[in-house]
């Protein structure tokens, strides 16, 4: 029996709280990979991110600076990571993470440090406030919005939409407002905390879908799952869900990947009206939270992922188990003080 070198993957988003990062079921997936071990070494923001103390899944963690400190500190962070760990992959889950790592790609090639992320201008067109033009380029439907950068902006915004509408931050966060005033609180909400602008979007009745999957870079279709909401938080999240047969879907993706040419991960959510046309609410640029359901149902989406970035030829999964769900769960962890203060102290753990 041969036994395989283990790879040293760094992983970030720890945070598994009522809005959980992707990091920890990225990291289960990566655990479950039969094609490689793996050491996993963790990026946190916070000190109180749970994966830090979650000593069965995360070998080692480090503190790495806000996307704010600048690429130039981010940098030297993961050189001295890098010196002491010596990192064959970076997995990074956050989207206001992504545009220094995409920055960084190439130093960190150079340091032979691999990462399989989208290219610069497939992140930007994706964004929230360019999904007008993203649909009307690549045929998609998607809902009427409209970007607000200041609070007297808002004052008419009765006037372009029909309430309730959708009140969304740059990066994180959509509220369901029903009249002005509340536009104007989830205004003042989101720009506290992620800054301007915000965007306002047409409100679609019906059924929230979404998919999650791979794409190559080259065009082609790795990896498509798609799931049904089962049970939706206060905050949008998806706390269960179950996987379905949707060629519609399906269609979407692949036509999605293929116009594209998507690098990467990705999480597109959709809405089906009434009618049964879908209309795509966002593009996610990187893994979603539930990417665990992925291997549930025979397609590690993070495992495929980590040997596209090390070059390694991955042959597209051809199919996937319907009816397969997931249930989110939360549960106490009782981890020592001083694992706390060292973490908060050292910065490492």
């Amino acid at each position: 029996m041969t036994t395989k070198k283990p790879l040293t993957i760094a992983v970030s988003a720890l945070n598994t709280i009522d809005s959980p990062g992707p990091g920890i079921a990225v990291i289960r997936a990566l655990r479950e990979a039969p094609s490689f071990d793996c050491r996993i070494i963790g990026l946190a923001y916070e000190s109180l991110e749970p994966g830090i103390f979650m000593h069965d899944l995360v070998d080692k963690t480090y503190h790495i600076p806000y996307p704010s400190a600048g690429i130039d500190t981010l940098f030297e962070r993961l050189e001295y990571i890098h010196e002491k760990e010596k990192l064959d992959v970076i997995i990074p889950n956050f989207d206001a993470e992504l545009y220094p790592f995409i920055r960084l790609e190439k130093r960190l090639h150079e340091m032979g440090i691999a990462t399989f992320l989208p290219e610069l201008e497939q992140f930007e067109e994706r964004h929230k406030v360019n999904l007008n033009e993203f649909g009307k380029k690549y045929g998609i439907n998607v809902p009427k919005s409209k970007v607000y950068f200041e609070l007297s902006e808002l004052q008419n915004v009765g006037k372009s939409f029909d309430y309730p509408l959708l009140v969304k931050g740059k990066y994180y966060d959509a509220y369901v407002a029903y009249n002005l005033e509340q536009v104007k609180s989830y205004y003042h909400r989101i720009i506290a905390k992620w800054g301007s602008p915000v965007v306002v979007q047409e409100f679609v009745h019906g059924t929230e879908f979404n998919v999650t999957g791979l794409g190559d870079g080259h065009g082609n279709t790795i990896a498509a799952v798609p799931m049904r909401k089962q049970y939706i938080t206060d905050k949008g999240k998806a706390w269960g869900g179950v996987s379905i047969a949707d060629k519609k879907m399906l269609a979407l993706t692949n036509s999605f990947i293929s116009q594209t040419k998507w690098r990467g991960g990705f999480e597109l959510e959709l809405m089906k009206d009434k009618k049964g046309d879908f209309y795509l609410l966002e593009i996610n640029p990187r893994m979603p939270a539930w990417i665990y359901l992925s291997v549930g149902v025979g397609q590690n989406i993070p495992e495929a992922l980590v040997n596209m970035a090390l070059g390694k030829k991955v042959e597209p999964f051809k199919d996937y188990k319907v009816g397969k769900m997931f249930v989110r769960y939360s549960w106490d962890m009782i981890v020592d003080i001083e694992e706390f203060q060292q973490i908060s102290t050292s910065g490492e753990l």
